[in-house]
């Protein structure tokens, strides 16, 4: 079962491609919600990708007993369930699958019959979930692989063209999902500075970020898979920390990261292309949504003459054309 957030679905990947190197004649489906999917069906350790049409936080127990049987008729020989709850442990459960893996939490045992104890502290996730891909007890062998997307160069053509993209471009993904506290307030003239088209990306909840920034604002209008080809075309990305920052990541674009309430020593853009940002000042990270001292020093303090640099010293990474 993948996670309910696109970025930690792509920082499982190493978890998935440590899989099928240890079973290469292994089946592998993922069962994942419908936002996450476009990005699983992207990487080639996957066989197939099932939607689970079940609403984020809802318990809905009898949706997920109907799913459950119906996942029974598979026969799957093992169930990795990677979001932490109790009730994403339901479906597996429910199909009869004989080995359940998992983090113990949650009141889990039962539901779950191979079971791992976390790590103390925040450790970086793709480790978390890649431990998975061992027996309880044995880390994984360091260090682990880069997550990455495939993606076919005529049809990122074609998404550029519907958008009225072309030539050299910029973009730019200002919001994230968790809250202001990761949102880097210079965006807008870090664009100035740049002589190169910007193109905006991100879901509609992140237009208000989006309103004040010169540009293509195409956040809330792209699809994610228009989302992944138009970051696998740019020329860079700039981003906070979010789910588009893991996709720049898995496409090998370069791209500078800018982190303030968060670490990137937990959820890092794992690529070679990948410039991060971070102050590490003495309140960083606290994890909050909002700044809890009012000063916001965590993000306001990084310049765009920082940035500008970071993104001089910004190569493409290795290329996933399918």
């Amino acid at each position: 079962m993948a996670p309910n957030w696109i970025g930690d679905a792509l920082m499982a990947q190493p978890l998935l491609i440590r899989l099928r190197a240890k079973l290469p004649g292994a089946r592998i489906e993922v069962l994942a919600p419908p936002w996450v999917a476009p990005v699983a069906r992207r990487m080639a350790e996957v066989d197939e990708v099932i939607e689970a049409g079940l609403r984020h936080g809802a318990l809905q127990l009898g949706a997920r007993w109907r799913l459950g049987r119906r996942l029974k008729q598979r026969a799957f020989d093992q169930a990795i369930v990677l979001p932490n709850t109790w009730k994403s442990a339901l479906v597996p459960f429910f199909a009869d699958i004989p080995v359940r893996s998992g983090y113990a939490g949650e009141l889990r045992y039962g539901l779950l019959n191979l079971t791992y104890r976390k790590a103390t502290g925040r450790e970086a996730m793709a480790l978390h979930y890649a431990r998975l891909a061992e027996q309880p007890g044995i880390e994984p062998e360091l260090p682990l692989p880069f997550p990455c997307l495939r993606f076919d160069p005529e049809k990122m053509a074609r998404t550029s063209a519907r958008f009225g993209i072309s030539g050299r471009y910029t973009v730019f993904c200002p919001g994230a999902e968790y809250g202001p506290a990761k949102r880097w307030p210079h965006f807008r003239e870090l664009a100035s500075k740049l002589d190169s088209q910007i193109v905006l990306l991100g879901s509609s909840s992140d237009k208000k970020e989006a309103e004040q920034i010169p540009g293509k604002n195409l956040v809330g209008q792209t699809t994610l898979d228009e989302a992944i080809d138009l970051i696998a075309g740019a020329a860079a990305v700039v981003t906070n920390d979010s789910g588009l920052m893991h996709v720049a990541a898995a496409t090998g674009t370069p791209q500078v990261a800018l982190f303030g309430s968060s670490s990137p020593e937990h959820t890092p853009p794992m690529s070679a292309a990948a410039r991060v940002l971070w102050l590490k000042i003495e309140c960083s990270p606290c994890y909050a949504r909002v700044c809890p001292l009012g000063h916001f020093r965590c993000m306001r303090e990084i310049s765009v003459a920082q940035v500008l640099e970071e993104m001089k010293k910004s190569e493409p990474g290795p290329v996933h054309s399918s």
